[in-house]
């Protein structure tokens, strides 16, 4: 790592020793029921909504034998009926083709309805413990208003960030930006007064900390 990323890194996990995911789950299997409903929806709706499923459709066989319209009421509150129908048929291809357990490679990952890298980079590194470098809104905006990536795109953040970053620091500062993005890195009116990452943030030095990022 560079002096700059690795200044930045020792402030996120003094702030945050304790980061976690904030999606409820105990399994690969809900891992990735939660991550596909956390799309464009609060992780605090999502863990006021699983409870239900969980307990209704335990497991992948269970879930792939209901179908999309009995599983939409459940999950309404958390978007389009479009995800029911991706969780609905993701399990169904876990069970014809993985035998009934999720897996871990992101190839097989991406390959399930309504699963793309962000997606399948969380199951893989809190259901499997693998390094992935999972990019939400939050990691996208605060990495690259800090500086530690350069990029326009949520694919070429992913890369820099894993270039920038060793494998195995992946993982952890993930969910660090996701916190420092919540709690004070926000999408507008950033709380850059307070925050003790100021003098490492390419934006604020730059006088422009709502910047969006650029080519």
């Amino acid at each position: 790592m560079t002096g700059h990323t690795q200044a930045i890194y020792e402030e996120l996990k003094k702030l945050y020793p304790d980061a976690k995911p904030e999606l409820d789950f105990t399994n690969p299997y809900e891992t990735l029921v939660a991550t596909i409903l956390a799309a464009q929806c609060t992780d605090k709706r999502v863990n006021m909504v699983t409870p239900a499923v969980f307990r209704d459709f335990p497991t992948p066989g269970e879930m792939a034998k209901t179908t999309a319209d009995v599983l939409f009421p459940y999950v309404r509150s958390c978007g389009f009926h479009t995800k029911a129908e991706n969780i609905v048929n993701a399990c169904r291809l876990i069970v014809e083709k993985h035998g009934g357990e999720v897996p871990s490679t992101m190839e097989e990952l991406t390959a399930l309805p309504g699963v793309g890298r962000k997606t399948a980079n969380v199951v893989l590194a809190n259901a499997f413990g693998v390094p992935a470098m999972a990019v939400d809104t939050h990691v996208f905006r605060v990495s690259n208003r800090l500086g530690l990536v350069k990029a326009d795109t949520v694919e070429k953040t992913e890369k820099q960030l894993m270039e920038a970053l060793p494998p195995e620091k992946w993982n952890e500062m993930h969910h660090y930006l996701i916190y420092h993005g919540r709690r004070v890195c926000h999408s507008r009116k950033p709380d850059c007064e307070n925050c003790t990452l100021k003098n490492l943030c390419d934006a604020w030095q730059c006088g422009d900390p709502e910047r969006k990022p650029k080519k």
